[in-house]
């Protein structure tokens, strides 16, 4: 297993990035710790939270996520070997936002729930239409300057918005972004691939994918409208089951098979193959599920057998 470039920054890490909206949420601060030891132990070094996590669940009001990884890395006194990234600009009850003044009060919140004084990569979580690209890399420039953010990265961004950001930082001496976090998987390909993909390839932007498993679809979790009651998330599968959903099904079902592993590793390992993907992000709840994605570097899928999936997923 070898380490990859996150754009063209020096930080280096193994090809999946544990995503931490589990944190907090599905997970308490007890089984988050177990589920980061695995992680860790596995040999991976890069994990991906954000301040709004997970302030969706009864009785949160954000950064448990952040909070329980601060108090994991001081426990295990583990900080240095950690590439570690959050993210700002989400709804933290005052609406979307990313004007100046408000990533500098949002970063001393997270430096603290994280128990850091600095990030490796903070990241534009969701953009703020109302506010120039220009005010946020300026943000971005103090924090980077005041040795608080080493690198940055962008979210859930428009192609134009992307593009924009990139040209302006160029113009204006500016931090370019050197990541892009998208929703990218084998079921859901087209947005990405039309338009944001060129753009991350053609300013080698390291793409840090999530929903990697499609909410669990892509695990073969689900296989008809009677599993839909297997999980909190099945309700949201009922979309999928149409001729290319099962189609993808089907072909991942027949890798599994031909590899001897699951069809979560495969699913991503045809990512960990993509040219553009530098890091899946990818959650999980439990050691089992653990299992099957740290084995997916692993796994190197032959040149016929990741056509046939791309085939298979073809939009």
């Amino acid at each position: 297993m070898e380490k990859r470039q996150l754009g063209a920054t020096d930080l280096h890490v193994y090809p999946i990035t544990f995503g931490g909206n589990v944190f907090g949420w599905t997970l308490d601060e007890k089984k988050s710790f177990e589920i980061l030891d695995g992680f860790t132990g596995a040999g991976f070094n890069f994990i991906d939270t954000a301040d709004v996590y997970s302030r969706w669940a009864p009785g949160n009001e954000g950064g448990e996520s952040e909070t329980i990884i601060g108090n994991w890395m001081k426990q295990k006194k583990n900080r240095k070997d950690i590439v570690l990234t959050t993210k700002v600009g989400s709804d933290m009850g005052s609406g979307k936002q990313l004007k100046k003044a408000y990533i500098l009060e949002a970063v001393e919140k997270s430096l603290k729930r994280l128990q850091t004084d600095y990030l490796d990569l903070y990241q534009t979580h969701f953009d703020d239409l109302d506010t120039p690209v220009q005010e946020t890399l300026e943000a971005y420039d103090q924090l980077i300057k005041e040795g608080k953010v080493r690198w940055i990265g962008a979210s859930n961004m428009s192609a134009e918005r992307l593009k924009e950001s990139l040209e302006t930082a160029v113009a204006h001496g500016l931090p370019e972004y050197q990541t892009f976090q998208p929703h990218y998987n084998l079921y859901e390909r087209k947005a990405f691939e039309e338009t944001l993909e060129p753009i991350c390839l053609g300013h080698n932007l390291g793409v840090l994918n999530y929903y990697s498993l499609e909410s669990g679809f892509l695990t073969g979790k689900y296989r008809t409208k009677a599993d839909l009651g297997k999980s909190p998330r099945g309700a949201d599968m009922d979309k999928y089951f149409n001729e290319r959903g099962l189609r993808i099904l089907a072909a991942l079902d027949t890798v599994a098979a031909e590899y001897k592993t699951t069809q979560a590793t495969v699913a991503l390992a045809w990512l960990i193959a993509r040219p553009s993907v530098t890091a899946p992000i990818v959650s999980a709840t439990s050691l089992s599920q653990l299992d099957a994605i740290i084995k997916a570097p692993e796994l190197v899928l032959g040149e016929e057998t990741l056509r046939m999936l791309t085939t298979a997923s073809a939009w």
